[in-house]
């Protein structure tokens, strides 16, 4: 489960994280290293300075593009320190500030350390100065030295890793980009059609424990889309009668068919009903059906190029 949802975040941030176009990522290489388009490498040995390509981008350019707001404090075109301390010190204070940035905007990270950040060489630096009883360490921090101070094998600390940064990314996600959700949009596009046979679901934050008010907002623009196209689409289905009326409260069970998705998508791409969606099955019962559904959905997205990654 988490290897998918690794994936997922990956390609969508690959997509759509950026301000000009794709740029690939990889959960957490790619983040840990491109921290800024000066940097040092990782072995101290070779002391020297790697210039990266000028048009090269950075965790605070996407940061930049998807909140409009600079982090305090820090700019895309720094360099980080030659001495290999110092180095450790300034990378734990970025992403401290980093996490402090977006924990301040809504973020809800308490399981994730700065140092969790690091790549594995700067984390043992880090470790090794924080547990030393020599001077490197600064004056404002020895009383607390350690105090939330974990450590971790170097198989657990690329796990650890691997999860601090996807869900780093994941509340980016849900502080900058879920609020641009609109319910005013949601109500002004159905209040012409007078859709009002389903309940609709709430999105007093206060009504849902596992959903925010964004995500409640998506729901009711599922059901509207669903409960107004489901007659339209599937009336002369070929493998079954119009689907029943259903109440989608849900991000996973309630889309499993395929059936609410492409009701959304033959809203906006009727064309695709014809070529694509009247082969659906309206009332699947067995693993192959649903299947079938979803490569047709996929084919679908594909057709209209909204190639995103997803799997059958």
């Amino acid at each position: 489960f988490f290897q998918k949802t690794r994936t997922a975040v990956k390609n969508w941030f690959t997509l759509f994280g950026w301000s000009s176009g794709q740029n690939p990522i990889s959960i957490p290489y790619s983040l840990r290293r491109d921290v800024c388009k000066i940097q040092m490498t990782s072995s101290e040995e070779k002391g020297f300075k790697q210039s990266l390509d000028k048009d090269s981008k950075t965790l605070y350019d996407m940061l930049f593009h998807l909140s409009g707001e600079l982090l305090p404090s820090i700019t895309t075109s720094r360099s980080l320190h030659l001495d290999p301390i110092e180095r450790v010190w300034q990378l734990h204070h970025e992403h401290s500030t980093l996490l402090a940035f977006i924990k301040g905007k809504g973020a809800y990270l308490p399981h994730v350390m700065p140092e969790f950040l690091l790549d594995p060489d700067d984390y043992k630096k880090w470790i090794q100065v924080k547990t030393s009883d020599t001077d490197e360490l600064r004056k404002g921090d020895v009383e607390n030295s350690d105090k939330d101070l974990f450590i971790l094998e170097d198989s657990s600390f690329e796990t650890m890793s691997k999860r601090a940064w996807t869900d780093v990314l994941l509340q980016i996600y849900k502080v900058f980009v879920l609020p641009r959700v609109s319910s005013c949009k949601v109500t002004d596009l159905f209040s012409l059609g007078k859709v009002q046979t389903m309940p609709r679901i709430k999105s007093d934050p206060l009504s849902s424990n596992i959903y925010s008010p964004h995500e409640r907002t998506i729901l009711n623009w599922l059901n509207e889309h669903y409960e107004k196209n489901r007659k339209i689409v599937w009336r002369d289905c070929q493998k079954g009668e119009v689907p029943p009326m259903r109440w989608i409260v849900n991000f996973d069970r309630d889309l499993l068919d395929g059936l609410v998705l492409a009701a959304q998508l033959a809203s906006y791409c009727p064309y695709l009903i014809a070529t694509h969606f009247v082969r659906m099955y309206t009332n699947p019962r067995v693993p192959e059906q649903f299947l079938h559904n979803c490569l047709i959905l996929v084919n679908a997205m594909n057709a209209v190029n909204l190639a995103v990654g997803m799997k059958v």
